[in-house]
């Protein structure tokens, strides 16, 4: 594995065999998604392209919590205002770009979850091809309630994970969505006591090891290309656009 796997500031990444277990490893901030960390997300993602050995990524949170969301001392999505339009665009779809990278990833991917897991947090878990939580586990999407849209194509990514009519409650109501729930409407895969979560994770992990590697990769494959053939066009790369709208019209009112 030629990928420097110690050249991460907010992540925490420990290899193993067949496997990548990627930590948010900022737990005085319960791990709030600053631009640096999304950017370090997207980085390593899109590097297990080139990790053949690599068939299990593992994504979780140090410390009390999966993560808080955006960080709001160092937003990942909102530029400094005198910066020139295509910066705004740019910044304004870092966090597209992470959710495309784990989407993306030929391996498979697991989230574990545990405590919170807000706003940009509960996208990085949808767009993970399955999610083992811990009970303590709770899912909430604020945006709305703050005046934002949800980008991110975050919208489209929970419509294809839970269906439209749950998205749509979920994210225009921004209520919290236990561990319990989330199981039922599929945004978990399994739900255990806090104390067995690593366990699962485990169990998960030999059951997808156990299977022989290239028919689970090809059809990962599958359900991207379906996934993708499903749609005209991507049209998330606007999620930016309406996003920097709206919060141009926040700070004018």
């Amino acid at each position: 594995m030629a990928h420097d796997l110690d050249a991460y500031q907010r992540l925490t990444i420990e290899a193993g065999e067949q496997v990548l277990r990627v930590w948010l490893d900022r737990p005085p901030v319960l791990n709030a998604l600053d631009p640096q960390t999304l950017d370090e997300l997207t980085r390593l993602y899109t590097a297990v392209h080139q990790m053949d050995d690599v068939r299990v990524v593992v994504l979780g949170g140090r410390g009390r919590a999966f993560t808080a969301g955006a960080d709001l001392t160092n937003h990942p999505s909102r530029p400094a205002p005198d910066a020139p339009p295509r910066a705004h665009r740019r910044i304004a779809q870092t966090g597209h770009r992470t959710i495309a990278a784990i989407q993306g990833c030929p391996a498979i991917t697991i989230a574990r979850t545990h405590s919170h897991v807000i706003g940009g947090g509960v996208l990085l878990a949808a767009a993970c091809d399955f999610r083992v939580g811990a009970d303590d586990s709770v899912f909430r999407l604020p945006e709305v309630e703050i005046g934002i849209p949800l980008s991110w194509g975050g919208t489209p990514l929970l419509i294809r994970e839970i269906g439209a009519a749950r998205a749509r409650e979920l994210i225009v109501t921004c209520r919290p969505c236990d561990a319990q729930e989330a199981y039922r409407l599929g945004l978990l895969h399994s739900v255990v006591p806090a104390e067995e979560l690593d366990a699962e994770v485990d169990r998960w992990l030999a059951r997808l090891l156990a299977l022989p590697h290239y028919p689970v990769e090809a059809t990962k494959h599958q359900f991207q290309r379906y996934a993708a053939a499903a749609t005209l066009a991507d049209l998330t790369q606007t999620d930016a656009d309406v996003y920097q709208a709206a919060v141009a019209r926040t700070r004018t009112t």
